[in-house]
Parts: C-alpha cells; sequence; structure tokens
C-alpha cells in the first residue's frame, strides 16, 4: 500500500514542468512520477537524451532553468527530480506495458506487476 500519495499539485507542477520543457526545446522522451517505497519517496523522473549525453550536468541546469522560470513557489524542486539515461531499465520495463505519443498522458499504474516486477506506484507523462 502507497504510504505517500502524489498530491494532484505535485501532478500539475510536473505537467507545468514538462510544458517548459518542452517550449524551451528541450526534448522529454520519458517523463514520470515514480514511488520508491523504500524512502517512501515520489521522484520525477526525466530523460533528455541530447543532454545526458554531454554529461548529467547539463542536463540538470537545464531542468534547473526550466523550474526559475515557473516561479519560487513552484510545488517542486530539483530536490525532486531526477535524470536517467533513454535505456534506464525502469523506463525499458514500463515500455513493455504501454507508451505515449509526445503529448503528455496521466496513465497511472497501481500497484501493478510487469514481468514479475512489482510496480507500487507511478503516474506517466510521457514514455517515448
Amino acid at each position: 500500500m502507497v504510504a505517500m500519495t502524489l498530491s494532484e499539485e505535485r501532478i500539475k507542477a510536473g505537467e507545468n514542468l514538462l510544458r517548459q520543457l518542452d517550449a524551451a526545446d528541450v526534448h522529454v522522451d520519458a517523463a514520470l512520477w515514480f514511488y520508491f517505497p523504500d524512502n517512501e519517496n515520489w521522484k520525477l523522473i526525466l530523460s533528455l537524451p541530447r543532454f545526458i549525453k554531454q554529461g548529467p550536468k547539463l542536463a540538470y541546469r537545464r531542468v534547473q532553468k526550466a523550474l526559475s522560470k515557473l516561479g519560487d513557489d513552484f510545488a517542486i524542486s530539483l530536490y525532486d527530480v531526477s535524470i536517467a539515461k533513454p535505456n534506464d531499465p525502469l523506463f525499458q520495463l514500463l515500455k513493455t506495458a504501454t507508451k505515449t505519443g509526445p503529448g503528455i498522458s496521466h496513465i497511472r499504474f497501481s500497484n501493478n506487476v510487469i514481468n514479475g516486477q512489482l510496480i507500487e506506484d507511478v503516474l506517466i507523462y510521457r514514455l517515448n
């Protein structure tokens, strides 16, 4: 059972950050909130393939720049974001169950098993 729910405010904030990155021409091929039960923590996991090739610092800088344009009262910070490579095993696992187009979706998997792996909770915005 999920101990910490993902608030509607954070769901909207993740969507707004993704829109801001899209507007800044930062290609995001995967974006999702993932619940880590060991830490009882949610992370917004993003894949920015063009920037990760040049190192994670550049990718995090681009995300921080987008966050700063959204204001100080924004519901998430860089601490809530994790950058992953496009071939990350989590993305590959989730792609066996679903894929999205280039837009922004709200696909929720809660207490599901994919290929024998328990997915406690995830909200997928984009998964190409």
